[in-house]
């Protein structure tokens, strides 16, 4: 009976012991600066959790390392969060991800105290109402593979240095209202080739050939006021899935393009390109295409997969013609 009595009280110890170390993880000083930055966004429901009432590593909005019990991720999304993107957030130096997300009353600029997170591999700060430029500084992230800083008020132009990033997957600064050229030197990315999303601009000039000699997976140039040749991005020997440069002022003859065989969508709408459209397009596999408002003649080529979009995905050009357009004449 003592013998049961005793193996019962050691085994209620022994499950009881990661309890407890579970209620001591959270280490002091992430929590002292998670409480800075609740403070700094005047204490909002949205970060209710955060009480000391609660491991820090159990709040909404936080991860943790399972092995150090470091702050590895803090993301804020979609609540009622006033004020500007405090300096603290730069003391959790194990943070990899940061997302401060749909939060349209975030105002001011983007803080360089962002720098000293090292670690960083995700940064991601959109929709909201963050104004000022695109900050060099982000070139100091080196371990950065994916920026999002869409969706803000962001002014100026790009900044040249965010090609020294070498790890990026993924650069989003659409929906902005940027303005210049884009940088020469997004042509001398060494590492990973982005995905470059810069749609929803102001920006002006040519498209530097640099960018030609690398190999994109998805562009999206779309509603700026780019001018010149885009042919750069097609060729036998690129692998080049989507992209998209409508509503700009593009001007060239596609009847001289050679598009890849991994490309499944197209959007050239709105520009100024010429010349017929080559037989080669009905050997691609398009989920969409668009060549519509341009200055394109000549029959449309019969076959593959560009008689199953609508008639809108040609007209208004000069003189295109043939199915899903009327017949030529």
């Amino acid at each position: 009976m003592i013998k049961s009595i005793f193996f019962t009280i050691t085994f209620v110890f022994l499950i009881s012991l990661p309890t407890l170390s579970r209620s001591q993880r959270c280490n002091k000083d992430d929590e002292k600066v998670l409480f800075k930055i609740k403070k700094s966004f005047g204490n909002p429901y949205h970060l209710a959790s955060w009480q000391k009432t609660l491991d820090c590593c159990q709040w909404y909005n936080v991860e943790c390392d399972a092995n150090t019990s470091r702050i590895i991720s803090l993301t804020i999304f979609s609540g009622n969060i006033s004020g500007q993107i405090p300096d603290e957030v730069g003391d959790l130096p194990y943070l990899q991800t940061l997302v401060l997300r749909k939060l349209t009353n975030l105002t001011g600029e983007i803080p360089s105290a962002i720098t000293k997170l090292t670690h960083l591999t995700m940064l991601r700060l959109s929709w909201t109402n963050l104004s000022g430029p695109v900050p060099s500084f982000l070139s100091k992230l080196t371990n950065l593979n994916f920026l999002d800083l869409a969706f803000n008020d962001l002014t100026g132009s790009i900044p040249p240095e965010l090609s020294t990033l070498k790890n990026l997957n993924a650069i989003h600064l659409d929906r902005n209202k940027l303005t210049g050229v884009i940088p020469e030197s997004f042509g001398t990315f060494t590492g990973n080739v982005p995905d470059l999303y810069l749609s929803h601009n102001q920006l002006t000039g040519t498209i530097p050939k640099s960018l030609g000699y690398l190999n994109f997976s998805t562009i999206d140039f779309s509603r700026n006021q780019l001018t010149g040749d885009i042919s750069m991005f097609f060729g036998t020997n690129k692998t080049i899935q989507t992209a998209d440069f409508s509503r700009n002022s593009f001007e060239f003859n596609i009847s001289e393009v050679v598009f890849p065989a991994s490309l499944t969508s197209l959007d050239l709408n709105h520009n100024k390109i010429y010349g017929s459209l080559p037989a080669m397009l009905t050997g691609l596999n398009f989920q969409y295409f668009n060549v519509s408002y341009n200055r394109m003649c000549g029959q449309i080529p019969q076959g593959g997969d560009l008689q199953t979009f609508e008639n809108t995905s040609y007209f208004h050009n000069r003189c295109l013609c043939g199915s899903p357009l009327p017949a030529c004449t």
